[in-house]
């Protein structure tokens, strides 16, 4: 009998890791031994999406973007350990305030931050382009990019 309710709390707790939290309806699977999997990533405030890239990179940590990727949760492409599922799509806009734009000033700070998260010639097409849309989204598959040089998982 113990033994069974040890295994259905892990098994809840195991359940509650990969359900969405807070205000950033995301899905991100850890998974023993194969590193973060993003499933459906809605994006959320650059500057945290910064924080947790770079806890990433201190680790380590393999990171596969799968699914859906969109905004913020494209600056996990600078990671040195990430790969891109060729069936997964990613959505691109410039960085805004709830689909409102931001001052000059921060626009260009937030836009910089985000290109430097990506390879050319992505960078320089999300500097000349992709940053000017702030409501909806550029989508381009996960095969695109792999064409563009990131890796394939």
């Amino acid at each position: 009998m113990g033994r069974c309710v040890t295994y259905l709390v892990g098994l809840a707790l195991a359940f509650a890791m990969v359900q969405p939290t807070g205000a950033v309806a995301q899905t991100a699977n850890l998974i023993a031994g194969i590193g973060l999997v993003v499933k459906v990533d809605r994006g959320g405030k650059l500057g945290q999406r910064a924080r947790k890239i770079a806890a990433l990179r201190a680790t380590g940590e393999r990171v596969e973007l799968r699914g859906t990727c969109l905004s913020a949760c494209t600056m996990y492409l600078d990671l040195p350990g990430a790969c891109v599922g060729p069936e997964a799509v990613f959505g691109f806009h410039g960085p805004s305030r709830n689909g409102r734009p931001l001052p000059a000033l921060e626009f260009e700070h937030w836009s910089k931050l985000m290109a430097a998260h990506y390879r050319e010639p992505l960078r320089g097409w999300f500097m000349s382009e992709g940053r000017f849309r702030t409501a909806g989204y550029f989508r381009i598959s996960g095969a695109e990019l792999i064409r563009m040089g990131y890796p394939a998982c």
